[in-house]
């Protein structure tokens, strides 16, 4: 714990909104990151070297070399972010570093944009908009840019957390009928208040559905739970939407299935391997690609950087931080 009188030394990795900088500035000795560039792993490491609490964010991967070169004085990493997956939970609690992340701040914006992927890849909504752009509209006609009614068809979302609820939510609203796959079932208050019917078997819902719609955590058991075989079990009208984490989907098994019109199309706001992209995903017409934007509202950012400031100053004041993340 630190010293009593003496301010905190925070590093922080990443530009964070304003109001939430100027208070950390208020509360603490911060350091941030005023270009806004992406820290090496040469600046990581001199920032674990000298910082009481690093704030980092998803984007920085923090390993179990990192944290066992950490200085003494180390022992909050408080994570901009909700995901732990960058990480090494395991080796940070051996070395008596805490570790926060920022859980339920993001729900309703992810949510949101799961609805704006789901309805701007079945209606063509991006492909039209590079028509415009482009200059080669030509006017209305009957036949052009003929998309797919969400209005009656059935939509599988695997993972009922809180973001699959929310989209559940609002997928009601657009006439959708709600399955879902998880880890366990929901009370049977919560599905008739979805209207969700539960599916045990992830195989047989992937079979069935018009949307799948992916919202796991990142675990090592959902790596690939979408595997190639599972992708092939999808019909083939149906869309792909993810805005979980990119290694939930066997990215190039995906990616041959649009290829080769095995899947209606994919939108998807997180990848693999990114910022990396698969180029041919890239270059399809039935493919809507966000930059890992899901949660991208100033409303939300601002709520991540509340939750990091409560997770500091709880811990400066000696007590365990409200989201105080544990390993698995």
């Amino acid at each position: 714990m630190p010293q009593i009188g003496k301010k905190t030394l925070v590093i922080v990795t990443r530009r964070l909104p304003e109001a939430i900088e100027a208070r950390m500035m208020e509360l603490f000795d911060t350091r941030l990151n005023e270009d806004d560039h992406v820290f090496s792993r040469a600046e990581l490491q001199d920032a674990m070297a000298e910082a009481e609490v690093l704030v980092p964010t998803v984007t920085d991967r923090i390993d179990s070399d990192l944290i066992q070169s950490a200085g003494k004085n180390l022992k909050l990493i408080a994570s901009f972010g909700t995901g732990t997956d960058h990480i090494d939970i395991t080796s940070a609690e051996s070395q008596k570093i805490l570790v926060t992340n920022t859980p339920g701040v993001l729900t309703e914006d992810t949510a949101d944009m799961t609805m704006a992927l789901i309805l701007a890849v079945s209606r063509r909504l991006t492909e039209g908009e590079r028509k415009i752009r482009a200059g080669n509209w030509e006017g209305w006609a009957p036949n052009a840019l003929l998309g797919q009614r969400i209005w009656g068809k059935r939509l599988g979302i695997v993972g009922m957390g809180r973001i699959g609820q929310a989209v559940a939510r609002r997928a009601r609203g657009f006439g959708l009928t709600i399955h879902y796959h998880n880890r366990y079932r929901l009370p049977e208050g919560f599905e008739s208040e979805l209207g969700a019917t539960y599916w045990e078997s992830l195989d047989q819902m992937l079979a069935r559905m018009d949307f799948i719609s992916i919202h796991c955590p990142s675990t090592p058991a959902t790596y690939h739970l979408l595997s190639a075989r599972r992708l092939r079990l999808i019909q083939k009208g149906a869309y792909v939407i993810n805005t979980s984490r990119g290694h939930v989907i066997d990215e190039a098994e995906m990616t041959r299935l649009l290829e080769n019109g095995d899947l209606a199309g994919a939108g998807l706001d997180v990848y693999e391997h990114e910022p990396f992209i698969n180029p041919k995903l890239l270059s399809f017409e039935n493919t809507v690609l966000l930059p890992h934007i899901g949660s991208a509202t100033l409303e939300g950012r601002i709520d991540m950087g509340e939750k990091v400031l409560i997770n500091i100053q709880t811990f400066v004041d000696g007590h365990s931080p409200p989201d105080r993340v544990l390993p698995h």
